[in-house]
């Protein structure tokens, strides 16, 4: 098939996916109205991959090089909202502290007077900034330029809503561009191009204006540009008046290397990918993230982005980025005091290196211009392991399905790097899934460790007693650079727990689906046919009786009966729907013995008697004593 014939038939495929669905309400008014919107995404689909982005495309591998190779990044939420830090009017607002202006339905007029022309962050230090990302071991920065309040965080020569009606007469963007040139740092800007709360044309703000893409869920909510595309003119006018105008503008000024999307929904396809063709007739070379412009057959930005605040990631083919927080609102919040451990951060960016993704972590500043010294903390402890630890994560590569039950593996060439989170108490550090290792050594120490091979593909590495590092010690292995070989997953035979995600299993059956990787949702979901199961391959050295605990999450729908298996031997459990909401449950099972060699783990129903029957976050085998 030629070229031209690829690019057609894709096309018409995206077309018969997005028709999908709709043929039930032929006839009726809906109907109508959604085929309409299907054929007028697909037009703007169509016209994409058969012309304009097909040709930007042919430059990706080295627009996208640097950012590949950068693994670790700092995204910044600041604007006039981080002054209140999530207060307004004496009274605490919780959730997002940026979301203040919607959660509260402040107007316009109120939110300018009181926020913008006072706006004056007397301490903000660009050189500052850059130095603490820099000494993090951050490779890149992407700041807030405009949010869904508005208001552009430089003097935009564009509308009235910009920090140049502040009390704060300098550019900060200006300012953090030129300390990222000096560092080394690349630089790029968030822009939101979808919500805009102060614009009367654009979607979000229902409480001055009958807009929809709000909270009240006006004109058909979510799709409203489906139902009502009498609607559509108006955001169109926004995105020419405002959207693409301001983006132009900061891509000219600022010549950024990575301009950053979110809430596309809020807007059609159509104009989503109108916006990225924009981009790409100013600035070929800009890094574009994944939320601008995407529909089930393609994903037209340069890489894919995955989980804000992940705690898991689930299996993701190609590039791709999860957003942490240090706690859990974005802007800066006073009253949130919930940051994670420095060991959280550690492990979790070993996790995304090891998966192939980079981490773009998010810090809130203070309204006065300094960072909250919550975040220095956290900040300068990820910058001391990185200075020690930082070559098992730059420029590394995924090595897939290769679990090791004591942390993580990342690869560049022949040099592979072992994230041991939890360092062997008797001092043997047995690796699975490695064809040869010619030597090993702790990063960073030139004197070589001990190296015995004890079965096929399978090492055993002498190190000391004592961890080298509380969160993440790495081991440095020198192998033939060559594939590496699937193994069964070795579990611990004493003292941890071997945690097998439901994220690292393989699916049988169609119909899965991935919770997002947040705390309360790294499950698989969608269990709803009889024909589906998961499964875990994996090895013992030695007969080991282990105690089973499940964790998977119920709601209203959940329900049915269910069997883990091993080796096709197991007893039946029961779900139950929950009473309200989702509930987790954590359930202790029946122990399970298993002989020396390799077994596989099944999770089956027995039978469905709800929507579906669980949400599995994962199986914990925890030895018990050998057999």
């Amino acid at each position: 098939m030629n070229r031209r014939a690829k690019t057609g038939w894709l096309a018409a495929a995206m077309l018969g996916l997005s028709m999908q669905g709709f043929s039930q309400y032929r006839g009726d008014d809906d109907g109508i109205l959604m085929q309409q919107a299907a054929r007028r995404d697909s037009a703007a689909i169509a016209d994409a991959v058969n012309g304009w982005w097909k040709v930007s495309m042919k430059d990706h591998s080295s627009r996208i090089t640097w950012w590949r190779e950068a693994k670790f990044g700092c995204f910044i939420h600041w604007g006039v909202y981080s002054v209140p830090g999530g207060e307004w009017k004496g009274k605490k607002v919780g959730g997002y502290a940026e979301h203040l202006m919607r959660k509260e339905k402040i107007s316009r007029k109120e939110y300018e007077e009181k926020l913008i022309r006072t706006f004056n962050p007397t301490e903000f230090d660009a050189e500052a900034w850059v130095k603490l990302i820099k000494e993090a071991g951050m490779k890149y920065l992407v700041i807030t330029a405009k949010h869904h309040d508005g208001v552009a965080m430089y003097p935009s020569a564009i509308g009235d809503y910009t920090i140049a009606c502040s009390a704060f007469p300098r550019d900060p963007m200006q300012e953090l561009a030129d300390a990222c040139k000096r560092h080394g740092i690349r630089f790029g800007f968030y822009y939101s191009h979808a919500f805009d709360w102060e614009h009367p044309d654009a979607p979000g703000n229902d409480w001055d204006y009958n807009n929809p893409g709000g909270d009240k869920n006006l004109f058909g909510g979510t799709n409203w540009y489906d139902h009502h595309p009498e609607l559509v003119p108006k955001a169109v006018k926004y995105v020419n008046e405002k959207s693409i105008p301001q983006i132009r503008e900061l891509l000219k000024k600022y010549h950024p290397d990575i301009i950053w999307f979110d809430t596309p929904h809020k807007l059609p396809l159509s104009e989503n990918i109108r916006i990225l063709q924009a981009i790409r007739e100013v600035d070929p070379g800009v890094v574009v993230n994944g939320r601008l412009a995407r529909s089930a057959a393609v994903s037209f930005g340069d890489y894919k982005n995955t989980a804000d605040r992940p705690t898991e990631f689930y299996p993701v083919e190609g590039d791709w980025e999860a957003i942490p927080t240090t706690n859990e609102s974005y802007g800066y919040s006073r009253f949130d005091d919930s940051h994670k451990p420095l060991g959280f951060f550690i492990q979790l960016m070993a996790k995304a290196a090891a998966k192939g993704g980079n981490l773009l972590m998010n810090i809130g500043p203070m309204g006065n211009g300094l960072i909250d010294p919550r975040d220095t903390l956290i900040l300068h402890g990820i910058g001391q392991w990185m200075s020690k630890y930082g070559e098992s994560i730059y420029g590394t590569t995924a090595l897939n399905r290769h679990e090791q039950y004591w942390g993580v593996m990342t690869r560049k060439g022949a040099q592979e790097y072992l994230h041991v989170f939890h360092w062997p108490a008797n001092g043997r550090l047995v690796v699975n899934g490695i064809s040869e290792i010619k030597n090993a050594a702790l990063l960073g120490n030139r004197e070589l460790l001990q190296v015995k091979k004890i079965a096929p593909a399978r090492w055993e590495i002498v190190v000391p007693a004592v961890a080298p590092d509380p969160y993440n010690s790495v081991v440095k292995i020198t192998t033939t650079g060559g594939e590496e070989p699937v193994m069964p997953r070795l579990l611990a035979t004493s003292g941890q727990a071997n945690t097998l995600l439901a994220f690292d299993a393989e699916q049988q059956g169609k119909g899965w689906a991935y919770g997002d990787g947040k705390a309360a949702k790294y499950y698989v979901h969608r269990w709803s046919s009889p024909t589906q199961a998961l499964r875990w391959q994996v090895s013992t050295t030695e007969a080991v009786r282990y105690k089973v605990k499940i964790k998977y999450a119920a709601d209203a729908g959940t329900e049915g009966v269910y069997r883990v298996l091993a080796d096709g031997k197991g007893g039946e459990y029961v779900v139950k729907p929950a009473a309200k909401g989702e509930s987790i449950v954590e359930q202790e099972l029946e122990d399970i013995s298993l002989a020396p060699g390799n077994h596989v783990l099944q999770i089956a129903p027995v039978r469905i008697t709800g929507k579906e029957l669980m949400k599995l976050f994962e199986i914990t085998l925890t030895p018990a004593g050998r057999q």
